[in-house]
C-alpha cells in the first residue's frame, strides 16, 4: 500500500464531507478545536522550509493517535507494526522492542507545522531508516506533477480520523497562507521536488537554514 495512500493527492485527496459528525463531536466542540488549530505567526518562508514543514508534517500525521497534541508540547513517533504511531511516551519509558521502532521527537509548532529531532536510528540500516525511505519514496511520487502544492494539500481527507483530518486541514491552512505571503502560489510540485535532499531523512532534520 503507498505510504500515503490516505493523503492521495489532486482532487482525490480532498473527500466530499459527510452530512452529520461521524466522530461524534458537538458543534461547540468542533468550534474549539477549529479555533486550537488555527495556525498563528505564519510567515513567508523559503521553499526547501516549505517543503521540509510538508514532508514532516505528513509524516507525523500519518501516525495513529487518539489525542489532541498541544502547541509546544513534546510527542514521540514511532513504527511499529508496520505502522507510524505517535505517543506521549519517551523511549525510555518503553521496551527495548518499542525502542528500536523509534524514530524522533515531535513538536507542534504554532503555525501548525510539525517538527522532528530525528532518532539515530535513522543513520543506520534498519526497519525505521527502510520505513523513512518508502515514506520519502511516496512523498516525491506525489509532488511528480504540474499541480501546485495548493491544489494537492489534505485540507478535508474523510478517511482520516478525528484529529489527523483537524490537523491536517490546520497544515494546509497554514502552508497555503505561507506560499501566499512568499508569493510561491503558482509554483508547481514538480518544481520543488527538485529541492528534494538526496538523504532521504534529510528533510527531518532541516532547521530553517536557506
Amino acid at each position: 500500500m503507498n505510504e500515503l495512500e490516505h493523503f492521495k493527492s489532486g482532487n482525490l485527496a480532498i473527500a466530499r464531507k459527510t452530512d452529520g459528525n461521524p466522530d461524534g463531536k458537538g458543534l461547540n466542540g468542533l468550534l474549539l478545536d477549529w479555533y486550537r488549530t488555527e495556525p498563528r505567526g505564519v510567515v513567508a518562508k523559503p521553499q526547501r522550509q516549505i517543503l521540509a514543514e510538508f514532508f514532516t508534517s505528513m509524516l507525523v500525521l500519518s501516525a495513529t493517535f487518539k489525542f489532541r497534541p498541544a502547541i509546544g508540547g513534546v510527542n514521540y513517533l514511532y513504527w511499529i507494526d508496520g505502522e507510524w504511531r505517535l505517543s506521549l511516551i519517551a523511549p525510555d519509558e518503553w521496551s527495548d522492542e518499542r525502542r528500536a521502532g523509534f524514530v524522533g521527537t515531535c513538536v507542534l509548532q504554532r503555525d501548525m507545522t510539525w517538527t522532528i529531532a530525528p532518532s539515530g536510528l535513522l543513520a543506520e540500516q534498519n526497519p525505521v531508516s527502510d520505513a523513512i525511505g518508502r515514506f520519502y519514496d511516496a512523498f516525491a511520487k506525489m509532488l511528480d506533477t504540474d499541480l501546485t502544492l495548493e491544489e494537492i494539500l489534505p485540507f478535508h481527507v474523510g478517511r482520516l480520523s478525528y484529529y489527523q483530518r483537524m490537523y491536517a486541514s490546520a497544515l494546509s491552512r497554514s502552508l497555503r497562507a505561507a506560499v501566499i505571503l512568499g508569493d510561491q502560489a503558482a509554483t508547481s510540485c514538480r518544481q520543488l521536488s527538485m529541492l528534494l535532499p538526496q538523504q532521504k531523512y534529510g528533510l527531518l532534520a532541516y532547521r530553517g537554514q536557506a
